[in-house]
């Protein structure tokens, strides 16, 4: 069993609290990957990518990812307390999110699910005081709470998982935006993790764009100039920007990377997250 949070709110107090909080409901062990918590979208693509990662690291074995990543714009004014929650299971794992901006666009993207049910805070709590699991005291703190995925979504998780039914309704993941073609990580080695897969790219033939599979000397055109694609890192030039098919991504679907053999992509390239490409 293991549970993963990936989450903006990601400084020691805020980290510490929600692992103390889900390992004392749960009993198992707790992980945290902190993603951005910037203003324009930077945390909801690194958690896009974060949670697929984490779903391909568990292969659907028992475990629980929770994400909560949402938009601080005027996107979320027609909410009354921030971004709604929703849940699928991928296999016997269990994924609670945040549903708005981008958090779930690498989700849809690679179809892990169709649909997420969507929660309403309040008619779960009050769902759960019905039935005994909730004490009513801890209603409004948890309804109005600014830290949710600390008072909230910790105890869905457990209800969830202990197989009790909540109150909920289908949400299509088709309402979710689409991922830019952009890079969603930059990783300590400063290779640059993108939202393409090898079936996005135009390659350049001929001076002519081409849809087409992938063969390794391909020319791809992009934002910061034409990169050459080759299937491994080890086969890049030293000193040559390229592209390669990462490991980040899910079953046989893998996302391209940007690399520079003995350097750092994103420094040469002036990439980081959000970088359109």
């Amino acid at each position: 069993m293991f549970i993963t949070v990936i989450n903006d709110c990601q400084d020691p107090n805020a980290g510490g609290r929600q692992l103390a909080r889900l390992q004392s409901l749960l009993g198992w062990p707790a992980t945290l990957i902190g993603v951005s918590g910037d203003l324009n979208g930077r945390g909801e693509l690194e958690a896009a990518g974060n949670l697929v990662d984490v779903l391909d690291a568990a292969e659907g074995r028992p475990g629980i990812v929770l994400v909560n990543v949402a938009p601080r714009s005027g996107e979320l004014k027609h909410w009354p307390n921030g971004s709604p929650f929703g849940y699928f299971f991928h296999q016997k794992t269990l994924v609670l999110s945040s549903l708005a901006g981008l958090t779930l666009s690498l989700v849809k993207k690679l179809k892990v699910v169709p649909r997420a049910q969507i929660l309403n805070i309040p008619e779960v709590l009050d769902a759960m005081i019905q039935r005994g699991h909730l004490n009513p005291s801890d209603k409004e703190r948890i309804t109005t709470s600014q830290f949710r995925s600390y008072e909230f979504l910790p105890r869905a998780a457990r209800w969830l998982f202990d197989g009790l039914e909540i109150p909920s309704r289908d949400y299509e993941l088709g309402n979710i935006p689409n991922a830019p073609r952009a890079v969603w990580w930059v990783d300590n080695f400063g290779n640059c993790k993108t939202t393409l897969l090898p079936e996005d790219v135009c390659l350049i033939r001929d001076g002519v764009s081409n849809r087409v599979n992938f063969q390794p000397g391909e020319v791809v055109s992009t934002t910061v100039g034409q990169l050459v694609f080759y299937r491994q890192l080890r086969e890049v030039p030293r000193g040559a920007p390229a592209l390669v098919v990462g490991s980040s991504g899910i079953g046989g679907r893998r996302f391209l990377e940007i690399v520079l053999q003995g350097g750092g992509a994103a420094e040469h390239l002036s990439l980081r997250t959000g970088s359109l490409i």
